[in-house]
């Protein structure tokens, strides 16, 4: 080619590009407008994955909090206002960050959810440059990174603001944390999250995060409000800041029938394989199904259930890990014949190709005298659940090398 023209070239190619950076600044201009921006209709729940990291950075997006999604529920006290109030979330960490984002679920509404104002540690939170959003009913969506210092093991407010009274309000109840909602006669605690399932931060000094699958006995209860002794609070102080843990425990969750919450295998793939950054799952399931009616009578069924959760997070390259069923004896859905199938199932965990690792919380937690009943000292005093000692004990028997795959610099990691 002769020169003049590779030189006409050379200019046709840099003017092409000059004027394609123009064209794609002018829409992200448009794209990110700040407040006066048109609300942004989400018309389907957004990927986890696409959301933008900032600018220049290395590291990873990781779950450092999430809540399941429970139910929806629509509050009479004050004629059905409260969802057009100020709902102030606040939530527990496990590791922390230089950047946040959210996940706000409308899973269990009828109508569309207008949230006119959100911040994270009073930071302005946008969606898609807007800083109002609306989910569709049934839909979620995730928001932009906000630059905003997130600390591991500590309390992160998340506030939200609705302007209409449409719900029902997407809930997890019995959270075990206060939080706030601002009503025209003041401000009300509530033990619920509303709306807020997810909160992720940049990081990069953890490794990514832990997915935890659970009922009661995952969720916490029986331990003290606003003491974060659930026991996979437990377990992310052990990690130090290493790896993010995401509680999707919810109270009186079954494996394999709906009842509180959807069942766990339809729930499996939402609450945990798409948690951010996720590496290891941990399965605590299966005592719901065996003492709530309609009882499960078959071991065989609760353990290819549990079987079948491990072969999904297999495809997605995880590593599963596994709990034995803890005694019950004295709780008033208690039968001889339950029992037996409890044991049975946890035999045939036991036995090995459920899970990867197993942790038998039975052996640890009953009591060796009489092994159908949990030892006192861990017992709530329903003779189901745990105290916070109880809890304190399952968040230690977690073997982190199992856990994580790497060796350990010593024994808490």
């Amino acid at each position: 080619m002769p020169r003049r023209q590779g030189y006409a070239l050379l200019i046709a190619l840099v003017a092409g590009t000059a004027a394609l950076a123009a064209a794609v600044a002018f829409a992200g201009s448009l794209l990110f407008s700040g407040s006066g921006a048109r609300p942004q209709q989400i018309t389907a729940p957004d990927p986890r994955s696409v959301a933008r990291t900032p600018a220049h950075s290395t590291g990873l997006w990781a779950a450092t909090w999430t809540a399941a999604p429970i139910d929806g529920v629509t509050d009479s006290s004050d004629g059905g206002a409260l969802n057009r109030r100020t709902i102030r979330n606040v939530v527990h960490t496990s590791i922390g960050g230089d950047a946040a984002r959210i996940t706000l679920s409308n899973l269990f509404g009828t109508r569309p959810l207008v949230v006119d104002h959100a911040t994270v540690s009073s930071r302005p939170v946008t969606f898609r440059g807007s800083r109002t959003v609306t989910v569709p009913a049934g839909g979620q969506t995730v928001s932009d990174p906000v630059a905003v210092p997130v600390a591991a093991d500590s309390d992160l407010v998340v506030t939200l603001r609705t302007p209409t009274a449409e719900g029902p309000a997407t809930v997890h109840e019995r959270g075990h944390q206060t939080s706030y909602v601002d009503t025209a006669w003041g401000s009300r605690r509530t033990e619920d999250w509303r709306y807020l399932t997810a909160v992720d931060v940049h990081t990069t000094t953890a490794a990514g995060t832990i997915a935890v699958i659970g009922d009661s006995l995952t969720a916490g209860t029986g331990s003290t409000l606003d003491t974060n002794s659930r026991w996979p609070d437990v377990l992310a102080d052990r990690l130090r800041g290493r790896y993010g843990v995401a509680n999707a425990g919810i109270a009186g969750n079954r494996l394999l029938r709906d009842g509180t919450g959807v069942r766990a295998t339809a729930r499996f793939e939402r609450d945990v394989l798409d948690v951010a950054g996720v590496r290891t799952v941990v399965i605590a399931l299966g005592i719901n199904d065996v003492q709530r009616p309609p009882q499960e009578t078959d071991p065989q069924r609760i353990a290819d259930g549990l079987r079948s959760l491990t072969q999904r997070a297999h495809a997605r390259g995880l590593r599963v890990v596994g709990a034995t069923l803890m005694p019950y004896e004295g709780y008033r859905s208690w039968t001889p014949a339950g029992d037996g199938v409890r044991e049975r199932v946890n035999a045939l965990i036991r036995a090995g190709g459920v899970f990867d690792h197993v942790i038998d919380f039975d052996a640890a937690a009953r009591d060796p005298f009489r092994p159908t009943r949990l030892r006192a000292a861990y017992d709530s005093g329903d003779h189901l659940h745990l105290n916070d000692a109880g809890y304190r004990l399952l968040g230690s028997l977690v073997d982190l090398t199992a856990l994580v795959h790497e060796q350990p610099r010593s024994d808490q990691l």
